[in-house]
């Protein structure tokens, strides 16, 4: 029974110890979290760090899709990927939630810092 548990405990430390392979991930909206303080959280999020230009202009490539959840995500993750190693979260009053599924669609490329 014992050896169920460490042969494969050990195959992962091995794994995780000779691969330089990274976690990837974003921080994206919460769909169940109400517009109005989605909005506030983004607009937070554009004031302290985020790189909101992407989502604010129609000839950008985050403009579209044209949606508060999309245009949160994409503020959100601009701001914790610049902010994280400073000790920003993907928080913001619980609007956001972590994703390891890179969200980016189409041409809008969503950032990912080491």
């Amino acid at each position: 029974m014992l050896s169920k548990i460490l042969i494969p405990l050990i195959f992962l430390l091995l794994l995780s110890k000779n691969s330089d392979a990274q976690f990837e991930d974003y921080c994206i909206a919460d769909e169940q979290f109400p517009d109005d303080e989605l909005l506030a959280a983004m607009n937070w999020a554009c004031r302290n760090g985020a790189d909101c230009g992407p989502i604010q202009d129609p000839k950008q490539a985050c403009y579209q899709p044209n949606t508060l959840k999309d245009h949160a995500s994409y503020a959100f993750n601009s701001y914790y990927q610049n902010m994280k190693h400073k000790g920003g979260s993907c928080y913001f009053n619980a609007a956001a939630i972590l994703s390891a599924l890179n969200p980016s669609n189409g041409s809008c490329k969503y950032e990912y810092l080491p």
